[in-house]
């Protein structure tokens, strides 16, 4: 059933490759794919991405770094307004070209990782709160952009996040939404704090899925499909949409923050270094890491990256 066409995030998946495969100062810890390597910042890391120029991850201070062919390094710092928002989402175009990313106080920026040209794109409507999450689709230039707010709103721009472009919705209770992943231009799913996944078809109004009864908190949603949508949430638990019902999976006790699937196979990272690996054949499994941070997200590729609190950087 999950074996689908390649979608935009299988591209994404091997942008950067010679990057990726470079070899980084690293430290591993015995019996262990993981390894421990040397970051740039001690602020935490809360998402990172492949671009079509290799990997890169953003966080507190408006941290945004980069993996080169040696090391990682810092390319800005002080965030898209240069305040020092902390950074909570980020997400690139379809052709890999720009990355997005968006925090606290409005923060909302674009950057170019070809020319290093960044654009400010923050407090759209006058909006001042925390964005949690951000989903775009689209080539650069032309990106349809989602927000998720803590107030509880969708913030959309159709028009790449110019000025005058952005409406927003409520789409439930008005919970904080806590992740936002769109598989097509207008298509995709949410999740908020009043422990509801959502979706949409046409990227403005949205229509309740589930789950019904869950205990734990939804911290990230990886959607790939109508049918096919995963979430990561307190108690160790990931939650999988197969189009006719929810099934739950218990990975122990600790908050699972982000997870990436692809055709049934991925990874999920959360509280106390926990990393969790999917086959498709074999269910979910946790991996020895050489940390105990708390993982706030995670990317697949050439070279599988999760990052979290302290500046932390494991990579396998």
């Amino acid at each position: 059933m999950f074996d689908e066409p390649t979608t935009r995030r299988t591209v994404l998946k091997s942008a950067g490759a010679a990057l990726a495969a470079a070899a980084v100062p690293a430290s591993a810890q015995a019996g262990s794919d993981w390894t421990a390597v040397e970051s740039p910042t001690g602020n935490t890391l809360s998402d990172v991405e492949y671009t079509s120029a290799g990997a890169y991850a953003v966080g507190g201070g408006g941290v945004v770094i980069e993996r080169t062919a040696t090391s990682w390094r810092k390319v800005l710092d002080g965030g898209p307004t240069g305040n020092g928002n902390d950074l909570y989402g980020a997400d690139v175009t379809d052709d890999g070209k720009r990355l997005w990313f968006v925090g606290a106080s409005g923060a909302i920026g674009e950057y170019d990782v070809e020319s290093g040209v960044l654009s400010d794109h923050s407090a759209p409507m006058d909006v001042t709160n925390n964005f949690n999450d951000v989903s775009v689709t689209g080539e650069a230039g032309s990106a349809n952009v989602y927000v998720a707010g803590d107030s509880g709103k969708m913030y959309y721009s159709f028009e790449n996040g110019e000025t005058g472009s952005w409406e927003d919705v409520t789409p439930a209770s008005g919970s904080a939404i806590n992740a936002v992943d769109f598989f097509d231009d207008r298509s995709g799913h949410i999740v908020d704090g009043n422990q509801t996944v959502l979706y949409t078809k046409d990227g403005t109004t949205w229509d309740k899925l589930g789950i019904e009864n869950a205990d734990y908190n939804f911290y990230g949603v990886d959607s790939d499909g109508f049918d096919d949508v995963w979430v990561s949430g307190g108690g160790g638990s990931i939650y999988r949409w197969n189009g006719s019902e929810w099934r739950r999976a218990d990975n122990g006790d600790a908050g699972l923050r982000d997870v990436e699937i692809e055709s049934g196979e991925g990874l999920t990272v959360g509280g106390g270094g926990a990393v969790f690996d999917r086959d498709a054949g074999d269910g979910w499994a946790q991996e020895q890491t050489p940390t105990g941070a708390n993982l706030k997200g995670v990317v697949r590729g050439d070279v599988d990256i999760a990052v979290g609190a302290g500046g932390s950087i494991i990579e396998r």
